[in-house]
């Protein structure tokens, strides 16, 4: 008989990996705040569950896809939070972006309560999400990583086990970190180019695919060429991860100039209206080009910075 697997957390990213867990035949036990996003997976067979805790007394995995520690924190130990909720030995499976020592903390919480906890935040966008293409990174005892693979396969076609607690999501602050730093230098570099002279044309044909920037920027080109930042990944997670990245290096006395600086400047184009496109939008806060008033395309931006949500 297969696992009951609950779910918590159907945003962009969630609502796609719980799609793949459903189409693989498991039955699913979902929450989220904002329930109209969790129809489709209810159109395929799915069981809302009112709270966290009622979700917790019906599954043997459980998934959270949360945005940020407080998000996961809040559905875990707070007011009808699931893990006082999970039976013995259920394993709860982190995916959220969070920093290494709030992994670390959920791990302890879990184990008092007898629950085991991974922390297996993933690579990938929206897109790759769907197509069940996400690289897991796993902090986790090996045995429990053994007893969630077929299930991590479902939505992803790579796993790396990088440790013990707290480790999978040491990489993923790793990874995020470059991601974000690589995205807002090509955009500062772009603008010098473009102001000695240079067209957007023939930065993108010279630039992209060398040495020089990371082989992700060419999936940017057609969005910000368009100027149509629909969000892969919105850019206030990208500043949100950026920080945590930098929270993780003062609980390790490492010093990060660049990405203290680059967090900033994220932080202040989500002030200009960008927190919730896609975070390559960073290009058009930096460059000041605007490509969607030449290629007609339709805007739609926050008046002011989007605070946290678990919705």
């Amino acid at each position: 008989m297969k696992m009951k697997v609950g779910f918590i957390g159907l945003g962009i990213m969630g609502s796609r990996m719980a799609a793949n867990l459903q189409k693989h035949g498991y039955d699913l036990v979902v929450f989220n705040r904002t329930r109209a996003k969790a129809q489709p997976l209810l159109d395929g067979g799915a069981i809302f569950a009112e709270s966290p805790a009622k979700l917790g007394e019906q599954v043997d995995v459980l998934f959270t896809m949360l945005a940020h520690p407080d998000a996961v924190e809040q559905a875990a130990l707070r007011e009808n939070g699931f893990l006082d909720y999970l039976k013995p030995n259920t394993l709860w499976v982190d995916c959220s972006s969070v920093n290494p020592s709030f992994s670390r903390k959920m791990a302890v919480a879990a184990a008092a309560r007898q629950v085991r906890f991974i922390d297996a935040p993933v690579t990938g966008s929206a897109p790759v999400a769907a197509e069940a293409k996400l690289v897991f990174w796993v902090g986790a005892d090996g045995a429990d990583l053994e007893r969630i693979r077929p299930l991590l396969l479902c939505m992803g076609d790579k796993i790396i086990h990088t440790g013990g607690h707290g480790m999978g999501t040491s990489m993923k602050m790793v990874i995020n970190l470059l991601l974000g730093n690589a995205m807002a230098a090509f955009a500062e570099a772009m603008a010098l180019g473009e102001g000695l002279g240079l067209s957007q044309n023939v930065l993108f044909d010279s630039l992209l695919g060398s040495p020089a920037v990371a082989p992700f920027l060419a999936s940017k080109r057609d969005r910000i060429e368009k100027g149509n930042y629909e969000a892969e990944f919105p850019l206030r997670w990208m500043q949100k991860d950026m920080h945590l990245a930098t929270v993780s290096a003062y609980e390790s006395g490492v010093a990060m100039p660049l990405t203290n600086l680059a967090k900033e400047i994220y932080r202040l184009a989500m002030r200009d209206g960008h927190a919730t496109e896609d975070f390559s939008a960073i290009y058009e806060f930096v460059t000041g080009n605007d490509n969607s008033l030449a290629a007609g395309a339709p805007r739609t931006r926050d008046s002011k910075p989007a605070g946290p949500s678990a919705s």
